[in-house]
């Protein structure tokens, strides 16, 4: 399995690729799929955001294929963070959560494509293709939904919801539903505790809630409907 140290061994001519994702198991099925492909390779490998910004200063990649979910961290951020040190990387995503509510928030965080992992199988390499020629892949289904949310056209409370928490106070309600406790979600998102209880304050404050009862029970209702 390709590495950053194995950079080296990389076609000169080909895009070059770097796979973010917790799971080893996802990393070598993508990885299999883009090496059929001469002139594409995977250069490196990382699970996590700090090895993900080594891996990028030492293999140079073209093209970064994140997942939300990562180990220690969260890929949202990570785009950021790339895209704040190395603007012209290309960042396309692959993930479990819901396209509908992240696609338009990893667009405006810097990623040029938003695919699932149920799609990847079949689609991924038109996703890779769509963003290396400059363009953005959303399905179809999404791509109508952004579009809706951009021409402010509101699609009731899940929408009005996903707009009123920022980036991380969604998180934070995400796996809350999800049935993670405040121990849990600090080590999920790389933060400590006291900050996981702000963030339940303001999405209380945001969302009219009175308790963090009702905080539960909404957090679990929105995991269930997404």
């Amino acid at each position: 399995m390709p590495s950053a140290q194995d950079s080296a061994k990389t076609p000169a001519k080909a895009t070059r690729i770097l796979l973010v994702d917790d799971h080893p198991m996802v990393r070598e099925r993508l990885a299999e799929v883009i090496n059929r492909e001469s002139d594409l390779s995977v250069c490196a490998e990382a699970e996590d955001r700090h090895g993900a910004m080594k891996a990028v200063e030492t293999a140079k990649p073209d093209l970064a294929i994140i997942d939300l979910a990562l180990k220690n961290s969260n890929g949202l951020d990570l785009i950021k963070d790339l895209q704040a040190r190395w603007p012209r990387l290309l960042i396309l995503v692959v993930s479990m959560h819901d396209e509908l509510l992240y696609a338009e928030r990893v667009l405006r965080a810097g990623a040029r494509g938003y695919i699932t992992k149920q799609e990847a199988t079949r689609n991924i390499m038109v996703a890779i293709r769509r963003v290396l020629g400059g363009n953005v892949y959303l399905n179809e289904k999404t791509a109508t939904s952004v579009i809706a949310r951009l021409t402010a056209n509101p699609r009731g409370e899940e929408m009005a919801l996903a707009d009123t928490l920022t980036d991380r106070e969604l998180q934070v309600f995400e796996l809350t539903g999800k049935g993670l406790n405040t121990r849990g979600i600090a080590d999920q998102l790389g933060i400590d505790v006291k900050t996981v209880e702000t963030y339940r304050v303001r999405i209380k404050e945001k969302l009219d809630l009175k308790s963090s009862s009702d905080l539960l029970q909404l957090a679990i209702r929105w995991a269930r409907n997404g």
